[in-house]
């Protein structure tokens, strides 16, 4: 059937493709208001699965994508329909949008379009929620969904990890006394990274640094995901180690290559500074050898200039 709408207004916002057509725009400030109405609809009782007749419209707000730079709202008129069947415990209903879930307050392509600017333009959550006219909360949150869904919803996600690497990280640097800990522990997939066949994955980040939180991690998959892992990279934490040792006894534990030269670069500080004091009998100062050259100790070779003095 073809839409009474306007075809250019359409064809302009591309609104054709999610099933509406335009009747009408107005101009709110800094805001662009587009009336629409459904294409087509469904007229059968999402109850009951019987039809329904027509009672009366509601208009539905809608966030859609922005119009030449301004933030638009679309007005939808939703048709309500009363249903015939006299058994059906929902009297009313009102018919549901291809382009937009119930209650939901963003069309689809909104929510694809904010992982896009975030994830790819690699734009701010304030400078997006700016360009649709909404707040930092309500797009923050839409971004925490839309990747959820795409991750835990994904039955192949923990496919192939052979090789899980865990590290924990400072969330935030300021933490007020009974705050939650500041620390997340990071799961990695390293099998893509190890095997040159690209980038490594992140799996999940969950809250604390505890054996508590990697065991409990672990014991939430199945043991087809826990019989695949076959080495889990780590720093010297002894509870991440402890874990590993409790839910994963067959995996082998070894220490990422960054823990390795940060282990073996605060030993070489320890033994300098117990040279420094078994000569001096006090700490360095600036014209002490050991102390004048405690930075090129810590380089590499590769890195010295040839006229660079080592002592």
């Amino acid at each position: 059937m073809q839409p009474s709408g306007n075809l250019v207004a359409d064809t302009i916002c591309r609104t054709a493709e999610i099933g509406l057509t335009i009747t009408g725009a107005a101009d709110a400030g800094n805001i662009t208001i587009i009336d629409a109405t459904p294409v087509a609809v469904a007229t059968t009782c999402p109850e009951c699965g019987h039809p329904g007749t027509k009672r009366d419209h509601v208009v539905r707000t809608l966030v859609d994508l922005p119009v030449v730079g301004f933030p638009t709202r679309l007005h939808v008129r939703v048709p309500r329909f009363l249903c015939t069947m006299a058994s059906c415990p929902r009297k009313i209903f009102q018919a549901s949008l291809a382009c937009a879930d119930d209650r939901s307050k963003l069309t689809h392509r909104v929510t694809r379009w904010v992982l896009q600017r975030l994830a790819i333009d690699r734009m701010s959550v304030a400078a997006t929620a700016t360009a649709l006219g909404v707040g930092w909360e309500l797009v923050n949150q839409v971004a925490l969904d839309a990747c959820r869904q795409l991750v835990y919803d994904n039955a192949s996600h923990l496919d192939g990890v052979r090789i899980l690497g865990v590290d924990e990280h400072v969330w935030k640097h300021t933490r007020k006394p009974g705050q939650p800990s500041n620390l997340v522990t990071i799961l990695v997939d390293l099998t893509p990274l190890v095997d040159g066949r690209g980038p490594a994955r992140l799996l999940d980040i969950r809250p604390g640094r505890s054996a508590d939180v990697l065991r409990t991690w672990l014991q939430e998959r199945d043991p087809g995901f826990r019989e695949q892992v076959q080495v889990v990279t780590m720093d010297g934490f002894t509870g991440y180690a402890s874990a590993v040792d409790q839910v994963l006894p067959g995996a082998t534990k070894v220490m990422d290559p960054f823990h390795v030269v940060h282990l073996a670069a605060d030993k070489l500080t320890g033994c300098r500074q117990r040279l420094q004091r078994e000569t001096t009998g006090r700490r360095g100062r600036k014209d002490d050898p050991l102390y004048k050259h405690r930075r090129t100790l810590l380089t590499r070779t590769d890195y010295l200039m040839d006229l660079t003095p080592v002592w």
